[in-house]
């Protein structure tokens, strides 16, 4: 086996099909959000606006924020030490717990060291809880459910996007005494569509289900107190467990499941990816406290971060370009061919600083390759003028289809 020649042959694979990911060199400066520096190779600098960032409403710009943080390392040092069950559980920790499990008005919330392994490490421990268990999930749930789902041993069930009917279906032909969970996201963050919550819940109880809800692009954002999609539309009590983020409109890092005391103390108790793992820097965990705690109480900058969203959506669309608009905050612009979307952001970095990645197979299906913006309270006018002029001299030069305009 020559190792060298198959790491080049899986590599080039992704050249030629326009898939290779290359990562972008930039400084941010405290303050200046969403406007950074790329290094470029040689070693020069270029001035460039970040569009296609999670950090949605700006807080990891945040004074308080940033305030807080520097007091926790101040008084505490730079790492958590371990575990939290060897040392790692600190009074930062505890705070986070209790601020994340009110946000969500759940019993209780459990830290990880970010959303992708809360869902991972929980999807996957749940069958030990529930020996037999039957796990219902959408077919567009994010990798880290998957990832979580598959690895469990237990029996799954995939079932059509959104589709409630297909999921009634494969849940008529199962056991109706085995232990069953549907999960689910609220915003589905490829195409920016809402998953059916309250359809979802109905169909638990008729069938004695869990539900399992990933708000990751939701929290924050939505809802009076950014609680997400659920707290948004009074359906926060129908769900079970409530996975969330605090690295996208929190603007720190981490991640969590907020649900009743049992749920977590056995999560807790169960989990390899919580027990093993070394806890979230008490900086950090003071950060997003800090983060969460304004949330709940600003909500200027949800309907700032709407508007703008809102606004983007419209000139877009008023060129003629193909986006997918559901309503919400995800601003995804289709271009269908992996090597035009790299070439598109490409030039857009290389000739205009505008800073958007190209998403690709597998993210999305192929032929739906895309550039998906992420507009935020700090995109201010000028920024939306540039980022359409480009977009819009691009699309000509690189003779994309546009949509027929209405008079």
């Amino acid at each position: 086996m020559n190792y060298d020649h198959q790491l080049d042959a899986a590599l080039n694979k992704l050249h030629e099909e326009g898939r290779y990911r290359t990562f972008i060199d930039i400084e941010r400066t405290r303050g200046q959000f969403p406007h950074a520096t790329r290094v470029r190779q040689d070693g020069s600098e270029q001035p460039v606006t970040v569009w296609c960032g999670n950090d949605y409403l700006g807080m990891g710009q945040h004074p308080d924020v940033l305030a807080a943080m520097h007091d926790a390392l101040d008084a505490t040092g730079a790492g958590s030490g371990g575990t939290r069950n060897i040392s790692g559980t600190t009074v930062y920790h505890k705070a986070l717990e209790a601020e994340i499990s009110d946000l969500h008005a759940k019993e209780s919330a459990l830290l990880f060291t970010s959303a992708y392994i809360a869902n991972d490490a929980t999807l996957s421990t749940l069958p030990k809880l529930f020996p037999g268990l039957i796990i219902y999930s959408d077919e567009l749930n994010h990798a880290s459910m998957i990832e979580g789902i598959r690895r469990n041993g237990g029996e799954k069930r995939i079932f059509k996007h959104n589709d409630v009917a297909h999921l009634r279906a494969l849940l008529e032909a199962d056991d109706p005494a085995a232990p069953k969970l549907i999960a689910f996201e609220s915003i589905y963050s490829m195409d920016g569509d809402f998953g059916p919550i309250e359809a979802l819940c109905d169909l638990a109880d008729e069938f004695n289900a869990l539900t399992y809800l990933d708000e990751v692009h939701a929290v924050g954002m939505y809802g009076p107190r950014g609680a997400g999609v659920a707290e948004r539309d009074g359906l926060m009590h129908r769900v079970d467990i409530i996975n969330g983020t605090l690295g996208k409109a929190y603007g720190v890092h981490g991640g969590y499941i907020a649900a009743s005391e049992k749920m977590c103390d056995a999560v807790r108790s169960y989990a390899p990816g919580f027990i093993f793992t070394t806890s979230l820097p008490p900086a950090v965990a003071a950060g997003a406290a800090t983060s969460i705690r304004i949330l709940k109480s600003d909500s200027t900058r949800r309907e700032q971060h709407q508007t703008q969203a809102a606004i983007l959506k419209l000139r877009l669309k008023g060129m003629g370009l193909p986006i997918i608009d559901h309503g919400s905050h995800i601003v995804p612009v289709i271009v269908g061919d992996p090597v035009h979307t790299k070439i598109l952001s490409d030039m857009l970095l290389d000739q205009f600083g505008i800073y958007v990645q190209p998403i690709n197979f597998p993210t999305v299906p192929r032929g739906t390759e895309r550039l998906r913006f992420t507009p935020s309270p700090v995109h201010g006018p000028r920024e939306m003028d540039a980022l359409v002029s480009a977009m819009d001299e691009l699309w000509s030069h690189c003779a994309l289809n546009r949509a027929e305009l209405s008079a």
